[in-house]
């Protein structure tokens, strides 16, 4: 892109490459802009798993024998809300920031349902390999659900948090009014 950059701006100073000028900067701003949110969605993602991960392995173990110790499903039921809370947190207020607002309540639930679909791809990859494909070993599983399906569901994420839960802010008024109310009627 730099290359590009350069030999533009060494041509002919005529509108036509002022245009192409413009045009690759703006891509380039763009691109800048959306690596930075990937970052930071990226950076937010692991918090929320090393919260997920080590609230778990509290409820479970700790002490020996957790408050939750003979119930590993309830413990990773309280720790992925927590997680996911944690989740919507760092993204409305550092990921998102400079995006659209709605009210809170309608993106924690838009939150939360897009985290199930998220978590959907992640156990039909697992079911698929599984069960389907008869790949049944520990790999397999590991590998279907938490490398596959967990890489699916997290660009899923991305995109519709960017989508729905923190849309775009539009430059006109009239077309924020718009976007504000087709947002509410969401859910």
């Amino acid at each position: 892109m730099l290359f590009v950059v350069t030999y533009a701006s060494r041509m002919p100073a005529d509108a036509s490459s002022n245009a192409l000028v413009r045009l690759i900067h703006g891509f380039q701003e763009q691109f800048e802009a959306l690596f930075r949110e990937v970052a930071k969605f990226g950076a937010v993602g692991l918090v929320a798993l090393v919260v997920d991960i080590g609230l778990f392995n509290l409820l479970r173990f700790a002490g020996g024998q957790g408050p939750m110790f003979d119930r590993p499903i309830s413990a990773k039921i309280v720790s992925v809300a927590v997680a996911t809370v944690v989740a919507y947190f760092g993204n409305r207020y550092w990921t998102f920031r400079h995006r659209g607002r709605t009210h809170m309540s309608r993106e924690l639930v838009m939150f939360f349902l897009l985290n199930g679909v998220g978590m959907l791809i992640s156990v039909s990859c697992l079911y698929l390999s599984h069960y389907v494909l008869g790949l049944t070993s520990a790999l397999a599983d590991n590998l279907s659900a938490n490398v596959i399906g967990l890489g699916l569901g997290t660009l899923f994420r991305f995109w519709s948090y960017r989508k729905w839960v923190f849309p775009a802010v539009p430059d006109n008024p009239a077309d924020q009014e718009l976007a504000e109310r087709d947002a509410s009627t969401l859910i």
